[in-house]
């Protein structure tokens, strides 16, 4: 199950990850190919040293990889890691609905049978 797969740390790093904008913005490019931070600095206002942070947040949860290459360091979304959160976050969905499922079976057994007035 996915839940003894992650411990607390690594679900509280995933989701203090995700909660950022431009931290899922950066996931989502370095899913579609390997991209180098200067690359990715580009494409925000803001400082090459803030992007690198933004970087270390999600290298720090797993959900990226850094690799030199040449004279850059290039970020490559893990993908294994994306699917475990995926996981977690339907093992909750599970947990929700069949918890809704019940509520919605005790209220029927408590509605009272239509009267024929």
């Amino acid at each position: 199950m996915v839940v003894s797969e992650l411990s607390d740390q690594d679900v509280n790093r995933i989701f203090r990850a995700l909660a950022d904008s431009t931290r899922r913005d950066i996931l989502r490019r370095t899913l579609v190919n390997d991209v180098s931070v200067s690359q990715l600095a580009d494409n925000y206002d803001m400082s090459f040293a803030a992007v690198q942070k933004h970087v270390a947040v999600l290298e720090d949860a797993r959900l990226v990889t850094k690799e030199p290459r040449g004279r850059e360091r290039m970020v490559r979304g893990n993908r294994d890691r994306i699917r475990q959160a995926q996981r977690l976050l339907d093992h909750f969905d599970e947990l929700w609905r069949a918890r809704i499922d019940r509520l919605d079976g005790l209220l029927a057994e408590g509605d009272p049978a239509p009267s024929d007035t």
